[in-house]
């Protein structure tokens, strides 16, 4: 789900603002920086956590897939892309039940990372895939 908002530009600089993001829920945040645009962030991911993702600067394409089995998830699930950027205002969620992977499309981008889970309970729901295991894709 893209949860949407805008900027405002004038002499002074640009605000951007998501004004209907809401914290309730946040448990903590980080921040994760790609100094290249070759390294690939894949497959994570959790079965109860959600997370939110939001770019600070430059831009990143994001693959998610809801899995059918967390041992031994199918290698034909549908899935999913989408970039973010700097440039428009918004935050990707990602709920529970899904893996992750990402990269960087722009050298020095800056990603700001909201969980509503500690990091003690993160870790209790932490499942890792190899890589390689589904295709990381560029957005349809």
């Amino acid at each position: 789900m893209i949860i949407s908002g805008n900027k405002h530009e004038d002499k002074r600089g640009t605000v951007r603002f998501i004004n209907d993001f809401q914290f309730e829920g946040v448990k903590r945040f980080y921040s994760i920086n790609h100094s290249s645009t070759e390294i690939i962030r894949a497959w994570q991911g959790h079965k109860v956590e959600t997370k939110w993702f939001f770019v600070a600067k430059g831009s990143f394409l994001f693959n998610w897939i809801k899995l059918d089995n967390w041992e031994t998830p199918s290698r034909e699930l549908v899935i999913q892309s989408k970039l973010l950027a700097d440039s428009k205002s918004e935050i990707l969620m990602i709920e529970g039940g899904h893996v992750t992977g990402l990269k960087a499309t722009k050298p020095d981008s800056v990603l700001i990372v909201f969980s509503d889970k500690t990091l003690e309970e993160s870790k209790e729901d932490d499942y890792r895939f190899h890589l390689d295991y589904w295709q990381f894709q560029n957005p349809s």
